[in-house]
Parts: C-alpha cells; structure tokens; sequence
C-alpha cells in the first residue's frame, strides 16, 4: 500500500461526499490527471483490489466515494481494463452501483455481459434501459441473469431476436405479464422450438396454451399434447421418475466426459508448454466447446481476459493458462506486473461465473460459425 500510494502522489481536488474521506482516494483523484494510459489501468486493479479487499468495513459514504473515483478512472482506461473490472466486479454482491452501471451499459459486449449475465448489485432501471437501447448480443446476456421480472422480459419478447427470445423463453426465473405471454405465443409461430419451450412452462395461462396449440405446428402440438402438461394429475410422479433417469444417465455422461476433459488438459498442457500455438489452440477449442477461429482470434489480440474466462470454466490451473497466455504475446508487451495481475483475476474469477459468461460467448458465436 505504502508503493501504491508514493506513485499517485499528493492529494488534489478530491471527490469528497464524506466528512473523512479514504486517504488513498485523495491520491487516486489527483493522480487520474497526470498519468499514462497504462498507469490508470494498473490504478483501477489496485482500487479494485483494494475494494474486494475491505468492502464489508466501508459504510455507504465510503462506498460512494470509491463508486465516484472508479467512474472517473474508467472514462480514462482502454477496453481491456474495462473487461477486467467488469469480471471481477460484475458478480460481487457489493459493488459499487454506479460503476456497475456502466459497465453493463458498455457498447462493448466483452465487457457489459459479465454484469448484465451476473450483476446481482444492478438495479432494474439500468436493466430496462439497457434492454430497450442495447443491442441484441446485451438483450441476450440480460436474457440470462438468475432472475428476470416482467417489465424486463416484457421487452426482451418484444425487441429481441429469435435467439434472445428463446433463451427468455427457457429461463426458469423469468416472469411474464399476460401481455408478454401473449407476445411469446404470437412468436411461437413458425417456430417449433419456442413453441414447445413455452408449451413446457407451467406459468403459462390455460387459455394461452390452447391457443398455442391451435398455430403450433403438427410437431409441436402433438409433443404437447401428449405430455398435456397442464391436466397431468400425477405430474410430481412423473417428473420424478424422468429426473432419476436423466440424474443416471447424466452421471455416467459426466463421468466420461470428465476422464476425456483430463486426456484433453493433458494434452493442452504439454502444447502450451512446447510452444506449439495451433495445436494448443484445437485443443482448448475442443475442451471449451468453442470455434477454433475464436480462440485464435483472442489469443492474437492478446484479449487476456477472454481466455481467462475460456480457461477458467474448462478447469485449467494457472500455470498453462500463463502458458497458452503467452503464446499470443508479442515480445515484451506483457511485464511481470501485467502477469500477477493476471494471476490474481484468475484465482479470483469463480468457475461458475466463467462458465455461464463463456456459455453466453458460445451461444454467439456457434450460431455464426455454424452460417459460415
């Protein structure tokens, strides 16, 4: 702490919306003027750090001032520190609101669906208004969070794309209005897979499922019908049954598919190390269930903090995601600091989180690679 505060300097025309403002936010605000592009992202890490750190003993002034310092540090800072705050602050239950704010309002999607897909912190008038003018790659992470209310899905079913709609469809803790039921009904048609998704929601009206029924396709109306979710008196009996089957199948799915993953780390581990950049690139491709194009792609751009979220979720250790890491450094362009502070967002970055951010990713980009 003491290094960190001799590089910012002396304190100058501090935000203050306290009467004892932290010590360390007088130094960042005058420090915000005088620094170089890198020196503000290496600023907003350490605040961020910082942050995690000692939330749980700041009171809400002291948050609000730090809220106050990262917004302005972040107007200054390039996309890929962008990314990074918006991964380590995107799921923690006390972030800063207004900071949150923005980044899920970020044009960049890399940098607004970590917060958008798990932002718990984020309020619902951000939420709406980024549904109502973002674009559909935010529509679609919106379309993900754990919980969604009417108001929200009410325009997800309205402004979004077959994509986003049928993903609002299959989330379980989205809430509809009449008026969004009956929306998600006028779009089930012609469209087999909505329509059998919204005919399995229990939430949906009688009355809209028979209408359903009437403009559902041969296909789908036959499915329905026959699993006639809304008059099957043993219901509870029934799912239960297909829940112990699909459990047993899954398991001895997740078994194989855990020795193969192991193989594949394997694998992966020995090409990162040899330098070997195509190979390592199929196999991390394979592993994460991801296009080979968009891992290269990433990898060449030194997009750092996508290939953290892709190792992450594939159960990768630090080491060969250093390793893989480095494969698409350019001589020099990464320091040791770079390096640790990549590190720490690693070690930071929950699997979970990495995998549902990385399962939007892979909803974006298999349908495109799929067109090609």
């Amino acid at each position: 702490m003491r290094h960190f505060r001799a590089e910012l300097g002396q304190p100058q025309n501090v935000v203050s919306v306290m009467s004892t403002p932290l010590p360390i936010l007088h130094e960042v605000d005058r420090a915000i003027t005088r620094s170089t592009d890198h020196r503000r992202a290496e600023m907003v890490r350490q605040l961020t750090d910082l942050y995690l750190v000692n939330a749980e003993q700041y009171s809400d002034d002291e948050i609000a001032v730090i809220d106050e310092v990262f917004v302005r540090l972040v107007a200054t800072i390039e996309e890929s520190a962008r990314a990074l705050l918006a991964i380590r602050l995107g799921p923690y239950a006390k972030a800063p609101p207004k900071i949150l704010g923005i980044l899920a309002c970020d044009d960049v999607i890399d940098i607004a669906s970590p917060v958008l897909i798990q932002g718990e912190r984020l309020d619902e008038a951000t939420l709406i208004k980024c549904a109502r003018t973002k674009s559909q790659e935010h529509l679609l992470a919106i379309s993900r969070r754990k919980s969604l209310t009417e108001p929200i899905t009410d325009i997800l079913v309205e402004r979004g794309d077959p994509q986003v709609v049928l993903s609002t469809a299959k989330n379980a803790g989205a809430k509809f209005s009449s008026g969004g039921f009956t929306t998600l009904v006028k779009r089930s048609q012609g469209d087999d897979l909505l329509g059998a998704c919204l005919g399995a929601r229990p939430d949906l009206p009688e009355q809209l499922f028979d209408r359903l029924l009437e403009t559902a396709s041969d296909v789908v109306r036959d499915t329905l019908q026959m699993e006639n979710l809304h008059t099957l008196h043993e219901i509870g009996r029934a799912v239960g049954t297909a829940t112990e089957m699909v459990r047993a199948k899954a398991a001895a799915a997740d078994s194989a598919r855990a020795a193969a993953d192991k193989a594949e780390i394997e694998n992966l581990e020995k090409f990162a190390t040899a330098g070997r950049f195509e190979a390592a690139i199929a196999a991390l491709a394979r592993l994460s269930h991801m296009p080979a194009d968009f891992i290269e792609s990433k990898l060449k751009d030194d997009n750092a903090e996508i290939i953290l979220i892709v190792a992450r979720a594939s159960g990768l250790s630090w080491p060969t995601t250093k390793a893989i890491l480095d494969l698409g450094v350019r001589e020099g362009l990464r320091s040791p600091d770079d390096a640790r502070q990549l590190e720490a967002s690693f070690v930071r970055l929950q699997q979970t989180m990495a995998q549902k951010i990385l399962d939007f990713h892979r909803q974006r980009e298999l349908p495109a690679a799929k067109s090609h």
